[in-house]
C-alpha cells in the first residue's frame, strides 16, 4: 500500500541509490522480504533464531 501511496514506481528508476536505500531505512512496511547476505549466508524471510544466529556467527 505505501508502495503506491508513494507512487514508487514512477520514482523509483530517478532516484539514486542512496536515496533508495534512504526510503527503505525510513519505512519498514516498503520490505517486503527481507534479505541477508553475508558470505557464504542467504537468509530470505525474517526468522528472529535464524537471524540472530547468522549475525552472531558474523561478529565472530
Amino acid at each position: 500500500m505505501q508502495y503506491r501511496a508513494l507512487e514508487l514506481k514512477d520514482k523509483l528508476p530517478a532516484m539514486s541509490e542512496d536515496e533508495q536505500l534512504e526510503l527503505l531505512a525510513s519505512d519498514g512496511m516498503l520490505v517486503k522480504r527481507p534479505l541477508l547476505i553475508d558470505g557464504d549466508t542467504v537468509l530470505i524471510g525474517f526468522r528472529q533464531a535464524q537471524w540472530e544466529e547468522a549475525l552472531c556467527r558474523a561478529a565472530d
